[in-house]
């Protein structure tokens, strides 16, 4: 049985103007979407990024805990990408020294110097 008439015709209008709509409407909704809980890659530390000589130094004694991208293994707070934006160089320096929470310290293991550049580059800053 063919459907005619003017409530098919209605129909069938609804239809055609609808599927463009919900169209536009996911598109949009998926834009939104992708820039959510997204940050920009600029602002991310990277291993790659690190000299040579504290990268070496960071595979050594950090990689098993803040991982080879730096996103953290054991826990939210190991996320090294972005920490140059929640503690400074002096605070980061602290904490690889003096340890805290499940971090042990690392003042008698690293020299100064290893302390500073990794600190440095994890501040998103370079030493001279």
């Amino acid at each position: 049985m063919k459907m005619t008439g003017l409530p098919y015709a209605r129909l069938q209008r609804r239809r055609s103007l609808a599927t463009p709509l919900i169209a536009v409407a996911a598109l949009l909704l998926l834009m939104l979407l992708s820039g959510c809980g997204s940050s920009s890659d600029e602002d991310k530390v990277r291993l790659k990024d690190a000299p040579t000589d504290i990268e070496a130094v960071y595979r050594a004694h950090c990689l098993s805990c803040h991982g080879s991208e730096l996103q953290g293994l054991v826990g939210g707070n190991t996320n090294l990408q972005q920490v140059g934006e929640r503690m400074s160089f002096e605070g980061i320096a602290t904490r690889i020294q003096e340890g805290g929470g499940l971090m042990q310290p690392y003042m008698d293991i690293l020299s100064e110097e290893e302390i500073s550049g990794l600190a440095a580059w994890l501040a998103g800053s370079a030493l001279d």
